[in-house]
């Protein structure tokens, strides 16, 4: 019994370790007169998935009902121009 209050106990004491700290992510761009290095949260991806998946889906299911339309007033196959040549 002792054993197992001990191996217990160990367990939560192994579990409070604190987690690493994320390191985040850096893009560096360079040019001849200008630096600029930015840092990316770790989860920014995650989150920028979150808010423009649905502005995605939005302008594609957009511009394939544009396409659509447009294939429906244009004639399926294109003259050759030989009618209208003398």
């Amino acid at each position: 019994m002792n054993q197992r209050k001990d191996n217990y106990r160990a367990a939560l004491r192994r579990g409070q370790a604190e987690p690493q700290p994320h390191t985040p992510k850096t893009a560096t761009l360079n040019s001849r007169y200008v630096r600029i290095t930015i840092e990316l949260e770790p989860d920014l991806q995650r989150h920028l998935d979150q808010w423009t998946a649905p502005a995605v889906a939005l302008l594609t299911n957009a511009g394939t009902a544009a396409q659509r339309v447009l294939s429906a007033f244009t004639p399926g196959t294109p003259s050759s121009g030989a009618g209208s040549r003398t």
